[in-house]
């Protein structure tokens, strides 16, 4: 086993200038692509106070916003027409008002309570959309802190809570089987659609949005007034004195993606090069435990991510515990984001990179050979976190990121979180893990595919840090799946990634 580390790759900003930290490029030379120069249109979506609170932390990210103790892995955030170039007006395009949902919070049955507290928020936005006539860039859902509370998938349910409405009609199996054998009188159908949906409020609302052209970004009040949301005690329930400034880099810079700008990309990504992660969910709402949605994740050297969902089908095995889609299933599913790519490239990719988490069987490396043509070169490559190797560093400080362990010519072990000299720090807590990488099939030097994973792990448009743990091709692969797989699996057209983040 040999060693070897690899340079931390640089982003490109405005004037094709170059850095290391997203945060210092944006400060000094400004984004790659603004978007509209007219700056972001948005809209507020929630209770009235929620959204004065809103509006208010708009207006404070105007300015400069500096941490008490500011340190170097936590750069002060310098305003955000300073930062992107743009204005962010303190005042939206359109208000949606969301009445008080203590009600619905108050449900004792927790699909009926999610689905109940979604409906309130979702109804608006679509109306608001549909029948108003509204365009926004980005629409900003703001929530109490009891929803986040109560409207999880292991959410307790209130003390307080009432008997949930039409439960003793139909029981969460019932609802399961119905999607394939409807109930005959409406009102059974009608109490078996909250079971139909994922008791997750995050998750449920973006996959009933996905046919509108509505990018959300949803946002607890705590957040953006932590010191205004006390608790029983009448003491604030969070204390960001200390990541102010952090907040309003993540929320600034996942508001410019949203609205159509492009913040940076890899300054040094070779042209022609397209990645695509694979991503599975199963059904747990399926009454066949097999049932799962596949779709794909598609990265262009330029940044821009792309959805496809593909099949769905009888993908897991308890057997193995893992997913497998057939051959037709993955032709298919490759030829969508092939026919994707031509359209904003004018010619197939000369090099396609399938990221997995784990190995490609012969069936369904056999369907995405056949989706590409003679002058495209297919690698497929699995990704999974080892615990089987720890490296230590001298002194206190761990392992640097971007060091590697060759095994042989096919694999190896990729540490993308460590000690960061950029940071002069390690912006952890435990001892980090590697990432175990090998190439499964197909061919391409080792180096050069460790190259482009540690150059992945800095594409997260939804935050705003130095980098990530894991490439984004699966860094955001369960949360794809979650939210095609929210509410009843259906048609979906490829849309970009701003919708699902």
């Amino acid at each position: 086993m040999r060693t070897l580390h690899i340079e931390q790759p640089p982003l490109l900003f405005k004037l094709n200038q170059s850095l290391e930290d997203p945060r210092d490029g944006l400060t000094l030379f400004g984004p790659l692509d603004p978007g509209c120069p007219y700056g972001i249109r948005w809209a507020a979506v929630g209770p009235a106070g929620a959204r004065s609170r809103l509006k208010r932390w708009v207006r404070a990210i105007q300015l400069p916003i500096v941490d008490p103790k500011p340190r170097l892995s936590r750069p002060f955030f310098p305003g955000f027409e300073a930062a992107f170039r743009i204005p962010w007006s303190p005042t939206p395009v359109h208000e949606v008002d969301v009445p008080d949902v203590g009600e619905q919070l108050a449900v004792s049955d927790r699909h009926q309570r999610v689905f109940g507290t979604v409906d309130a928020y979702a109804k608006r936005i679509i109306q608001a959309i549909r029948e108003d006539g509204v365009r926004a860039d980005v629409w900003f859902v703001v929530i109490p802190d009891d929803v986040y509370k109560y409207c999880r998938p292991r959410s307790p349910a209130p003390s307080s809570s009432a008997p949930a409405t039409g439960s003793i009609r139909v029981s969460r199996r019932s609802a399961a089987e119905a999607v394939t054998q409807p109930f005959l009188f409406a009102e059974d159908r009608a109490a078996s659609v909250p079971f139909q949906f994922e008791p997750n409020f995050h998750n449920q609302l973006k996959a009933r949005l996905l046919g509108l052209d509505a990018p959300t970004q949803i946002v607890r009040e705590s957040t953006i007034a932590y010191q205004e949301v006390v608790g029983p005690s009448g003491k604030p329930l969070h204390d960001y004195d200390t990541i102010r400034s952090s907040i309003a880099w993540n929320l600034a810079t996942a508001a410019f993606y949203k609205s159509g700008g492009r913040p940076w990309k890899l300054a040094s990504v070779r042209e022609g090069v397209c990645y695509v992660g694979l991503v599975f969910k199963r059904d747990e709402r399926s009454a066949d435990q097999r049932t799962a949605c596949c779709a794909a994740q598609m990265f262009l050297d330029s940044g821009d991510g792309v959805v496809f969902k593909g099949a769905v089908g009888p993908w897991y095995s308890d057997k193995t515990r893992q997913f497998h889609i057939d051959r037709r299933s993955a032709q298919d599913l490759l030829r969508i984001a092939l026919d994707s790519y031509v359209r904003l490239r004018r010619e197939p990719p000369r090099e396609l990179f399938i990221h997995g988490r784990t190995r490609f069987d012969d069936e369904e490396w056999a369907g995405f050979r056949s989706a590409v043509g003679s002058t495209t070169e297919l690698v497929g490559v699995r990704l999974e976190e080892s615990f089987d190797l720890k490296a230590y560093g001298a002194g206190e400080m761990p392992v640097l990121r971007g060091m590697a362990a060759i095994r042989d010519e096919q694999s190896g072990y990729l540490w993308t979180r460590g000690f960061v000299p950029w940071l002069r720090t390690y912006p952890g807590a435990e001892v980090p893990n590697p990432l175990l990488v090998e190439i499964c099939r197909g061919s391409a030097p080792l180096e050069t595919v460790l190259r482009d994973v540690l150059a992945l792990t800095k594409l997260n448009y939804n935050s705003c840090k130095h980098s990530d743990g894991l490439p984004v091709t699966l860094k955001f692969a369960d949360a794809v799946g979650e939210v095609l797989t929210a509410g009843p699996v259906g048609e979906t057209p490829p849309l970009g990634f701003a919708h699902y983040i």
